[in-house]
């Protein structure tokens, strides 16, 4: 695992995209797309496949899951190596996960060889990745809070200004925050929440979330 990354955090890319490549005549149309489950992988490639019928080959590449252990690619059709793999490659090579990228190709006639078709399905899928960007997910602790409705406003503008991400308030007679802090952050949670309430509420701890992370 790269040193940027933990067991609490991984890259996956930022949204959807499309991004296509033409090589002697021939297309590779790479689509790329953010999924969580095999399911979900399978049915974005069946999509593709009968959104462009007319096309010879649609090959694939998927990773799953923070550790990036499930995988699987497909050549369909192509000489063996040629195309799953390359497009594998391509999402190992940025430590990705929890993404599925679909190269279409339409024949241009021309044969490109062994060679020419991983360079030519490994440039489309590059080219899409390059498209989508990339986020880190990071795993936070997920915390609840129960204060005044006068202190709610003040909390939720502090926790952040220091990091936190608020998940939603409920407003009844109190105001109940429930807000996220990645990990070791806890403590400064317990701090600003006491400050402003003078020790009267003490955050939550009701489970994790993964959250998305610019960079």
């Amino acid at each position: 695992m790269s040193d940027r990354l933990t067991e609490h955090s991984y890259l996956t890319v930022a949204r959807d995209a499309v991004a296509e490549v033409e090589v002697e005549r021939s297309r590779f149309r790479c689509t790329v797309a953010r999924v969580t489950e095999e399911g979900e992988a399978r049915s974005v490639v069946e999509s593709i496949r009968r959104e462009h019928w007319d096309a010879r080959h649609h090959c694939f590449g998927f990773v799953l899951g923070p550790d990036r252990m499930a995988e699987q690619s497909s050549d369909d059709g192509e000489p063996p190596g040629t195309a799953g793999a390359p497009i594998l490659q391509q999402l190992r090579g940025r430590e990705l996960s929890d993404v599925v990228a679909v190269v279409t190709r339409w024949f241009g006639g021309t044969l490109l060889g062994t060679g020419g078709l991983v360079r030519a399905y490994s440039a489309a899928t590059r080219a899409a990745l390059d498209e989508a960007g990339l986020v880190e997910r990071v795993r936070h602790h997920v915390y609840e809070v129960t204060v005044d409705f006068t202190d709610a406003g003040r909390l939720e503008h502090d926790l952040r200004a220091r990091g936190a991400r608020v998940l939603g308030v409920e407003y009844t007679g109190e105001a109940q925050l429930r807000f996220a802090v990645p990990p070791g952050s806890h403590g400064v949670s317990e701090e600003i929440v006491a400050e402003l309430t003078g020790g009267s509420a003490v955050p939550v701890a009701v489970g994790e979330q993964w959250v998305d992370t610019p960079r």
